[in-house]
């Protein structure tokens, strides 16, 4: 007899999504698996004194029993949670849990059952909104030469390299020095190099370090009293006063001259119009990133106004979790959000639970519409996501797609937002998009936070 027949399964609880279940797998069962794997290994089991493929059964029992049956109890925990929601057709909203109720000692022994208690919540059942009598406006700006020309000048500053000038250096000139940085008279690892070009007014090197060298000419010594800042990556060095001895080497003033064909082949590039050509497309993504941002977050407010169905409650203490973590760590840093300033701890916890719930709404509704309409994230699709992350880490790659390999959380957390952004391509194809044409600083104006949830709610701390 199979064990999905013997196993037993009572529900104990159904409240709202949340369903409590009572397994149990009778010791029998249990037994009759661990008869089952001694029976296998026997032939395979070498243990001194005895003949191999010729030691009893109850001596592998003795020996290696309790070790199998742990195992044996472990496949069967997770293969009966599977059968069990299966036979309840449930879909878990989040990972199920479980609380082990029997003596695992006596389990082992098989003198008792295996029972154990399977909690979760299931996913709510609703009806997306008819995403056809959906409307939004999605604000479009072209690239402008002037934009192309700004962006050109920019560049140009940044890559027109510099020349060896007489006089004192100013803003925007490069001076080359040799230096050594002591604090309280002992010089530090990392502070000391030879011809180490500085850029007056780059804000390369650390706060008054490019200052003190306004004035410097070729040969002059100065000694520079700067202050490493509290947020300097070098724990050893945070808000540590220092002094660097400097030697000028050379002073050296950008080039003179427009951008032309010259310098864009400096740069890699055929021709000047190359290289606008090259920004105009930059510039053209950003907007249409920026574009496809703000469509987004319409949809996502028509999306949450148009729907209103139980959440899972722990789906919702999960995120609101999430968000508070990150609003006490930007507190501690001194980051907190300027509109969230002088709010009492239970007033932001309300508003962010709000913001908590519409995440999770928002999440359930993507997810629901890309199961009805079979929409998925490939492996191949996955892996190219994960490459793209590895080429930001140069010589890196390597460890990065183990990481991946060893990890299939962080799997998951790459396929996420790739399944989110097939789903809303999809609604997008569906729901009604005008196109309105606004300036760049329109564009790129930052939204005000989602308006607190009107709706009754379902989910509380």
């Amino acid at each position: 007899m199979s064990k999905a027949r013997l196993m037993q399964l009572t529900e104990r609880r159904s409240e709202g999504l949340l369903r409590v279940y009572d397994v149990v797998v009778p010791a029998a069962e249990l037994q009759q698996k661990l008869n089952a794997k001694i029976a296998e290994v026997q032939p395979r089991v070498r243990i001194n004194g005895f003949r191999p493929g010729k030691v009893p059964v109850s001596h592998i029992r003795k020996v290696y029993g309790p070790g199998m049956m742990q195992d044996i109890i472990n496949e069967t925990v997770q293969k009966s949670t599977k059968e069990s929601l299966e036979k309840v057709n449930a879909r878990p909203a989040s990972e199920p849990s479980l609380d082990l109720k029997s003596d695992m000692n006596k389990v082992v022994a098989g003198q008792e059952d295996l029972q154990f208690e399977l909690s979760l919540e299931v996913m709510p059942d609703f009806e997306p909104a008819d995403l056809k009598n959906t409307s939004i406006t999605r604000p479009v700006t072209p690239v402008s030469d002037e934009q192309v020309d700004e962006q050109l000048s920019e560049l140009a500053r940044a890559n027109r390299g510099f020349e060896d000038k007489d006089g004192a250096a100013v803003e925007g000139d490069a001076v080359v020095v040799d230096f050594v940085g002591r604090i309280d008279g002992e010089a530090f690892e990392g502070g000391a190099a030879n011809d180490a070009q500085v850029v007056i007014g780059s804000k390369q090197f650390i706060p008054g370090f490019e200052e003190q060298l306004v004035g410097a000419k070729v040969g002059d010594e100065r000694t520079l009293n700067v202050e490493f800042p509290e947020d300097y990556p070098v724990a050893a060095l945070k808000g540590k006063a220092a002094e660097f001895e400097t030697k000028v080497k050379s002073v050296r003033a950008p080039k003179a001259g427009a951008p032309d064909d010259a310098w864009a082949a400096e740069l890699g590039f055929d021709s000047l119009n190359a290289v606008k050509d090259a920004l105009r497309q930059r510039i053209d993504g950003e907007h249409k990133q920026q574009s496809r941002a703000k469509a987004k977050r319409q949809l996502f407010d028509k999306l949450d106004e148009q729907h209103d169905f139980e959440l899972p409650p722990r789906m919702v203490d999960a995120e609101f979790g999430q968000i508070w973590r990150q609003v006490e760590q930007d507190r501690t840093a001194g980051r907190l959000d300027p509109s969230d300033e002088g709010k009492s701890d239970d007033d932001l916890k309300a508003e962010y639970r709000d913001i908590a719930e519409r995440r999770v709404r928002l999440g359930l509704l993507l997810a629901e519409i890309g199961r009805r309409h079979k929409i998925e994230v490939s492996d191949q699709e996955v892996a190219q996501a994960i490459s793209a992350q590895a080429r930001n880490f140069p010589g890196q790659e390597r460890q990065i797609f183990e990481a991946y390999q060893r990890n299939p959380q962080l799997v998951a957390q790459v396929r996420a937002p790739l399944y989110e952004e097939k789903v809303v391509d999809y609604i997008m194809e569906l729901i009604k998009v005008s196109d309105e044409t606004v300036d760049r600083e329109t564009l790129f104006a930052e939204d005000d936070a989602p308006a607190p949830s009107k709706k009754a709610k379902k989910t509380k701390a």
